[in-house]
């Protein structure tokens, strides 16, 4: 019989002790839809209230509304222990919004535990950043440790902006999962396997990942029987039976422990395991239909220009950004904030990002796609515009129409872009 593990901190953790479950909270932030693997038992809905299963969430949140809806949430649950991503996509095929959210929760909520749920496929380049950000629970879903049995479970797998299918996709879908668990049993994060037990596809085989799993570094394991779901591939196989459940987690017990009490949450699920705070539907809309304004208080507004008059630098060339806010007489300029230097890839927008993150938005006479969509992304609006900044400013504040001017090409960085990636040098 394998040995239950016994991390300090693991008797807050409902979903990894059963103990705790009626007395620590957990809450799922609901701010991946991405996914980059397409599961032939999945069917994610982001607008059902009324199903209890992963992949599923009534709203998807930007990282400064999921910190918002934090803080609203505790005021109504005074228990929660953790705080979890788990999609409703993967949270690194979602990165930069899976990465901010950690970065602005651990910030906000230093004292919470923090986990995620992941197919694996992209999480090793961010293990180590995980770590840093005190992330102690990582579950990784692996259905088979054969190839020719996955093949079966994903319709595809996207890497690297190519699509694999059959057993070529799974044979790298399984590589990168199980190079994982060693690496953050490196950083001492607990590992978590979840198995999902399709009947006549892998029920038979889960002993096997579980051995495998436990060789290199898992500590626990959840054997969850299928949710048939209407407009899959699997929709017509019946639901695992009780001797089947019972059976496959006996023979997998032997090599790591069961979690036997899993509730099958929701992306957005918030509460005690199976008890679910019924308000907390309510809480999320009430938090989506906020602006950024009035959900983070942000009263200032940034401008890339060379002289204090008027919009005329691109984000890549500025070298730092000019701060104003609106008075009772008139916008008064407060300071000038220095920028990173580029040559740190998407890097330097998730910084800018973060010098921005009390400005409601950012005008700028040109900016690529990538940098707008990730500072949009981090609760800044990116407005391209030329002309006097007390426009640009009057617009924004006031709710007013910006003009803005046709721009020669040579300004223009955009999805035709010949650069390197590395922030506009």
């Amino acid at each position: 019989m394998a040995k239950i593990i016994t991390q300090s901190d693991i008797h807050k953790h409902p979903c990894f002790n059963e103990d705790a479950k009626g007395k620590y909270a957990r809450v799922h932030l609901p701010v991946a839809p991405q996914c980059n693997i397409q599961c032939n038992y999945c069917n994610r809905k982001y607008d059902c209230v009324n199903e209890s299963r992963p992949g599923v969430t009534s709203s998807v949140l930007t990282p400064q509304k999921a910190v918002s809806y934090l803080k609203e949430l505790s005021k109504s649950i005074d228990n929660i222990s953790v705080i979890g991503i788990a999609g409703p996509g993967d949270p690194f095929a979602n990165p930069e919004k899976t990465m901010m959210t950690l970065r602005e929760v651990s910030k906000e909520f230093p004292e919470k535990i923090f986990c995620l749920s992941t197919n694996g496929l992209e999480l090793e380049p961010y293990i180590d950043e995980i770590a840093q950000l005190r992330v102690s629970h990582v579950t990784i879903t692996i259905n088979a440790v054969d190839p020719e049995i996955s093949a079966n479970i994903y319709r595809w797998v996207r890497f690297n902006k190519k699509v694999y299918r059959g057993v070529a996709g799974a044979a790298l879908l399984l590589e990168r999962q199980l190079r994982c668990i060693p690496l953050l049993k490196a950083h001492g994060i607990v590992v978590k396997i979840n198995s999902i037990i399709i009947p006549g596809i892998n029920d038979h085989h889960i002993p096997e990942v579980a051995k495998v799993c436990k060789e290199l570094g898992a500590d626990i394991m959840n054997c969850i029987p299928l949710i048939p779901t209407a407009e899959t591939l699997f929709e017509k196989i019946e639901k695992p039976s009780a001797t089947m459940i019972l059976r496959v987690r006996e023979y997998a017990k032997d090599h790591l422990p069961m979690m036997t009490h899993c509730a099958r949450c929701r992306a957005d699920a918030a509460g005690l395991l199976g008890q679910d705070l019924s308000e907390s539907y309510n809480i999320l809309q009430k938090v989506m239909n906020l602006s950024e304004e009035e959900l983070n208080n942000k009263p200032y507004v940034a401008v890339a220009t060379n002289e204090g008059h008027l919009v005329n630098l691109h984000l890549g060339e500025a070298m730092h950004i000019y701060i104003y806010q609106q008075k009772p007489n008139g916008f008064q300029y407060l300071e000038m904030r220095e920028l990173p230097k580029p040559g740190s890839g998407d890097q330097r927008w998730l910084d800018i990002a973060r010098i921005l993150k009390d400005c409601r938005a950012l005008l700028v006479s040109g900016v690529g796609e990538n940098p707008k969509s990730i500072i949009t992304n981090c609760g800044t609006r990116v407005i391209e515009m030329t002309g006097m900044i007390d426009e640009g400013l009057e617009g924004i504040y006031n709710n007013k129409p910006i003009k803005t001017i046709a721009k020669p090409n040579e300004f223009k960085c955009g999805s035709g872009c010949k650069g390197n990636a590395m922030g506009c040098a």
